[in-house]
């Protein structure tokens, strides 16, 4: 490959935005992704899939899940706390399949890196792993995820349905999790309130 084909290659990638978050507009309409943020596990010219992070499923927590999938840690280990985060909505797709998204020190034979703060994974032998202790400095668990088919998600860009930020993992990893769409939009220098569907109105 010539030099010049390598920086086509780089600029067809820089298109594309894997490792980004997407935050939703309230005008989108759309009430599953109402201020949804959203972490893009992969975007490419075939589509782009995503798992929303602030959307927790009530009632039940990653402790009560593993439960009742019977994966608890070994007779030796168990002292071990099982974690007792929430999981979370990713999204209207394959509601009842598994993701970890987690930061890149936890490395399974099935884990994606996304980026070098963010990887995915999604075996029920990832969750033994972490059940067992061995457990990534950050994580959430979440069931379900955003799909897009081809071309899709840009077209919606355009039309304004979502803003694009980069992913910062204080923010996807960390607590309030009702207020991460108000934070990440004011990082982008935008007051909230002046993107709210109310706004204007008497």
């Amino acid at each position: 490959m010539t030099e010049k084909g390598k920086g086509e290659d780089s600029e067809e990638k820089e298109k594309y935005l894997s490792g980004k978050i997407l935050l939703a507009m309230p005008g989108m309409g759309d009430p599953r992704f109402y201020k949804a943020v959203i972490f893009l596990c992969a975007h490419d010219a075939g589509g782009a899939m995503g798992l929303v992070v602030n959307h927790v499923l009530p009632g039940i927590g990653m402790n009560q899940l593993l439960q009742q999938m019977k994966i608890a840690p070994p007779a030796e280990k168990t002292t071990i706390p099982v974690p007792s985060a929430p999981v979370m909505c990713g999204g209207p797709v394959e509601r009842a399949r598994g993701f970890i998204l987690h930061s890149a020190d936890f490395i399974q034979p099935d884990t994606v890196k996304v980026s070098n703060h963010f990887s995915v994974s999604g075996t029920v032998d990832a969750l033994k792993t972490i059940a067992a202790g061995q457990r990534p400095q950050n994580m959430l668990f979440i069931l379900g995820y955003a799909g897009w088919g081809a071309g899709q998600l840009d077209q919606e860009i355009i039309r304004n349905s979502w803003l694009v930020a980069d992913a910062d993992p204080n923010l996807i990893f960390g607590s309030g999790t009702d207020e991460k769409w108000d934070r990440a939009v004011r990082r982008l220098g935008v007051d909230p309130a002046m993107l709210s569907g109310e706004s204007g109105r008497a």
